[in-house]
Formats: C-alpha cells, structure tokens, sequence
C-alpha cells in the first residue's frame, strides 16, 4: 500500500469537516449579528431598554465573543458556554421571578451556583495544571 494515499482521505475528511465547522460558525455569527439588531430595533420602537434586553444583548455578546476566540486559537473554551448558560438562567429569573414558585426558582438559582462553581473549578484547574503542549508524552521520553 502506498503511504500517501493512506493520509489522503483523513487530510480531506478533516478539510471538509473544518470546511463545514466555518461555515457553521459563520451562520452562527451572522444570526446573532440580525437577532442583536432585531432586539436594538425593539428597544428603539419601545422608546426603552429594560434589564431582560439588556441580557439578551449580553447573551449575543458572549456569543459572539466566544465564535471570535474559537477562529481566534482554533479552540472553544468550555468556560463560554458556561457563561452564556449562566446569563440565560439569570435572565429567566429576572424575567419570570413573579411566575415562579419556590422551588423553581431555588433549582434555578442552585443551577447558577453550580455552574459558576463549574467555572472555578476550571480555571482551577488551568491555572494549578495548565497544559504543556511542548511536553513529551510520556511514551517518548523512554
């Protein structure tokens, strides 16, 4: 068998698979860009901007944020999303506080909790075991 075209298929199947991965984070990008001008639309029809906008705006912001560090290093932080589940909970509350009975809204807030515990425990353990791209694997040092 011949080397080279053993490599071939898996170097296409990643550049299509990275293809696809751009493309979806440019409709990602291009979506929250029309849903963040959509809900500045809103707030200026309305004449006001309420908290659960001010939210939203930040929940698009995280987004965007976390699409430019992944074209940035290649990379998605799982610090983000935890981010953006964080705002969104927080939102919800906000937003439904007089709907919500006791235990709704102790489940929410205990799920904010241990997500922002989730958070530290992450950057934790970045900081006490950060990665060493450069280190040999074990297996070669020998």
């Amino acid at each position: 068998m011949n080397p080279s075209r053993d490599t071939r298929f898996p170097r296409m199947a990643l550049n299509v698979l990275g293809m696809l991965e751009a493309a979806g984070l440019v409709i990602i990008t291009l979506a929250t860009l029309v849903a963040g001008v959509v809900e500045v639309r809103v707030m200026f029809d309305a004449g006001t901007v309420t908290l659960a906008d001010l939210l939203l705006l930040f929940l698009y912001l995280e987004i965007l944020a976390m699409v430019g560090v992944y074209f940035q290093s290649g990379q998605l932080p799982v610090r983000f999303p935890i981010y953006i589940a964080i705002v969104a909970l927080s939102r919800y509350l906000v937003l439904d506080m007089k709907s919500l009975d006791v235990w709704k809204m102790m489940g929410v807030t205990a799920s904010i909790l241990l997500l922002a515990a989730a958070v530290l425990v992450i950057r934790y353990g970045h900081t006490r075991f950060p990665y060493n791209e450069h280190q040999k694997e074990p297996s070669e040092n020998s």
